[in-house]
């Protein structure tokens, strides 16, 4: 009868071991699968190309992972050892220039030797494999100008393979330092780089080994202040190639490099020793840290209190004094104050209230300070209202009452504005504008007579 059966059957279910919950999660999720795929139809999806999706991250070796770390790196060696290989060397690049010599299209412009496009094509059949890559149409029609005939100067093409060349010789270099192998360098990388490189430029032959350490942390210093405004302590290998620091740095190859061209240069042997020396007749008590009332004599000495004050609120100190690395900070804010990594240090610093803006409390906080410092000279104070209707009027910002960082980076102000805020000498130079102007005119036309 049917109820025996259910009886028994009954009885056997209660005398069965009683399943884990994870077996249960299991049948659960094959009777789910069964009764989806009878209701589906039992249809199979047509496209399963997401099963042949290819691994697109790779975790990186932990610290005690060492194997997994040098088996890393010597990948890395190897793979940057193949790019290398397949640069022009020299013998390719004067092997190059001679068939585009023997292939140039008449007639010259002045002395400038040209070739059109038909030649172009048959040098880059004759250059090898390596050259492929520069005889494209787009880089013919990237270099073509005003030319008549349809030509491009011969010059200008091997010019732009030669910067090609460097651009990817030198990039391979900094890569040999990128510990991590992500595509940045961090400080101490960019560090042992420009160390291993002194030796290579003959305008630094003249420092002394004694020397290195704080000429490094001034040349690194550089490129930290203007390529990590966020401070994270990398920089990408990308930004280090695309900014002309490298080329200032590598111009000290040139044995022969001008005077002028050496003082305007951060990382000639002039410039470094000029701020270090800076930093040291400022440290009076030459404990190689420099005080609030030490930092107070920089430059002409006309930096006012609240300003400094603001420098040891904000910046890193040690119990209240300044390292050389910020030092170095303070001076690339300084002495560049019209570009963007610069007023934003000095921007934060004007920024008491840390709302993201100056507003007319801000301003009149630090005009305060020069006005204090003109009566001490003797001077008549000018007033706030001109001042600040002054500096509305040549930022113009989006909202008529605050100054944002980027209304003072878009106004090309900025400079002025900082000067007049920060700095005594720099409100008088701004405030006697017209008569400094009119004193050059005539110094210019005394030049002229004579």
């Amino acid at each position: 009868m049917d109820w025996k059966r259910s009886l028994r059957g009954r009885l056997a279910a209660r005398r069965a071991p009683k399943k884990s919950e994870e077996e249960l999660k299991g049948e659960e999720m094959e009777l789910f699968t069964k009764y989806y795929m009878e209701w589906k139809g039992g249809r199979k999806i047509g496209n399963t190309s997401y099963t042949n999706i290819p691994r697109f991250y790779y975790r990186l070796p932990a610290e005690d992972e060492v194997l997994l770390q040098k088996l890393r790196e010597e990948s890395r060696a190897v793979f940057l050892q193949r790019k290398s290989r397949e640069l022009l060397d020299n013998e390719e690049l004067q092997n190059l220039w001679f068939l585009l010599d023997k292939h140039q299209t008449s007639p010259m412009i002045g002395e400038e030797a040209m070739i059109n496009y038909e030649n172009f094509l048959k040098v880059g059949e004759k250059a090898g494999p390596k050259c492929k890559q520069f005889f494209t149409a787009k880089i013919f029609a990237k270099l073509l100008h005003n030319d008549p005939y349809g030509r491009i100067s011969i010059m200008q093409f091997f010019n732009y393979v030669m910067r090609k060349v460097w651009l990817h010789q030198t990039r391979i270099g900094l890569s040999l330092y990128d510990v991590a192998g992500q595509g940045y360098l961090r400080e101490s990388d960019l560090e042992n780089y420009i160390l291993e490189l002194i030796p290579t430029l003959p305008q630094l032959d003249g420092l002394e080994k004694s020397f290195y350490s704080f000429y490094v942390c001034t040349a690194v210093r550089k490129f930290f202040f203007f390529l990590d405004p966020l401070r994270t302590g990398k920089i990408k290998i990308q930004d280090i190639l695309a900014c002309s620091f490298l080329d200032d740095l590598l111009e000290l190859r040139d044995e022969e490099l001008s005077k002028e061209s050496q003082e305007t240069n951060w990382f000639s042997a002039p410039s470094a020793l000029r701020v270090y020396g800076q930093y040291l007749n400022l440290d009076k008590d030459h404990n190689g840290m420099l005080s609030k009332e030490e930092l107070s004599r920089y430059g002409t000495g006309t930096l006012t209190n609240i300003f400094l004050d603001r420098v040891f609120q904000e910046c890193l100190t040690y119990d209240g004094e300044m390292d050389y690395k910020t030092y170095l900070d303070f001076v690339l804010a300084l002495e560049n104050r019209k570009e963007p990594a610069a007023l934003q240090y000095i921007f934060k610093l004007l920024d008491i209230e840390n709302k993201g803006y100056l507003n007319v409390f801000s301003l009149n906080y630090f005009f305060r300070a020069i006005q204090e410092q003109m009566k001490i000279h003797g001077q008549e104070p000018v007033s706030f209202q001109d001042v600040k209707d002054e500096i509305f009027d040549m930022v113009k910002p989006k909202d008529p009452y605050k100054i944002s960082l980027q209304d003072l980076i878009n106004s090309s102000q900025g400079d002025t504005v900082t000067s007049i805020l920060i700095d005594l000498n720099g409100f008088w130079t701004y405030e006697n504008r017209e008569v400094l102007v009119a004193s050059d005119n005539d110094s210019a036309a005394d030049v002229d007579d004579t």
